[in-house]
């Protein structure tokens, strides 16, 4: 496999739009289409929106695919077909699995805007039941150090599970000169959604940049001040 760390700036995302949404978009989304920035592994989505208060996506469908949602600032109400409601906050982790269909709404019912990520990975398996999970891992954040939030690796602890055997997310939130080793596996996204680091062999990375991983793992990331950086590793990419 050949070896890479790709750089990608915030600025080179696209970004969409309106009154009440800004999304900024890592791989092809939507109507926005590049053939050459389809995935990196298994992972296919991965938006940063910020919803304005009193609005949100109404009713859609999904199916077949992993959705991990990851709050930065504020709050989202989450429901859908199969009677599953919550709210999502910083700190708790949330995983939607669309399976063999579901449809559900996000909106922000609260007084200021909500930041969020949104990753989308491939299921292991089509057609599987619907499924939601979330869980407050806010106190295991404080210690410095990666934290498995999704996974669906086998033996692998984290606070929720989802529907794909090779992939995994991780979160961070370190403070200046704190450092963490990137997971050794065939392909990483690391993303910093607040703050900055440096990342060894490669260079300083600031809020919204993104470093797609390779071939080549264990590098170490130290923070260049307050920062929050979410680590997706995957040990597969899609079949041709």
């Amino acid at each position: 496999m050949h070896q890479q760390v790709d750089v990608r700036p915030s600025a080179s995302r696209n970004r969409a739009g309106s009154a009440w949404l800004e999304s900024k978009r890592s791989f092809s989304f939507g109507a926005h289409y590049d053939p050459g920035n389809t995935h990196h592994g298994v992972l296919v989505v991965h938006n940063e929106d910020v919803v304005q208060p009193g609005t949100g996506f109404d009713t859609h469908p999904h199916r077949d695919m992993e959705i991990v949602t990851w709050v930065l600032e504020g709050s989202l109400v989450h429901e859908d077909s199969a009677g599953h409601a919550g709210v999502i906050y910083p700190g708790l982790a949330q995983r939607m699995s669309a399976g063999s269909g579901i449809r559900h709404s996000e909106k922000n019912d609260s007084a200021r805007p909500v930041r969020f990520v949104q990753a989308w990975v491939l299921p292991d398996t089509p057609g599987i039941e619907p499924g939601y999970e979330q869980r407050d891992i806010g106190d295991e954040l404080q210690h410095g150090r990666l934290v498995p939030v999704a996974s669906g690796r086998p033996g692998h602890s984290a606070a929720i599970r989802i529907a794909q055997r090779d992939a995994a997310l991780h979160v961070a939130r370190l403070t200046p000169g704190e450092s963490v080793l990137l997971p050794d596996a065939p392909f990483v996204h690391l993303f910093v959604a607040r703050g900055g680091v440096e990342l060894e062999s490669t260079g300083s990375l600031t809020s919204g940049d993104a470093a797609r991983v390779t071939g080549v793992g264990g590098q170490r990331v130290t923070a260049s001040g307050a920062t929050e950086i979410l680590v997706w590793e995957m040990h597969a990419t899609p079949a041709a």
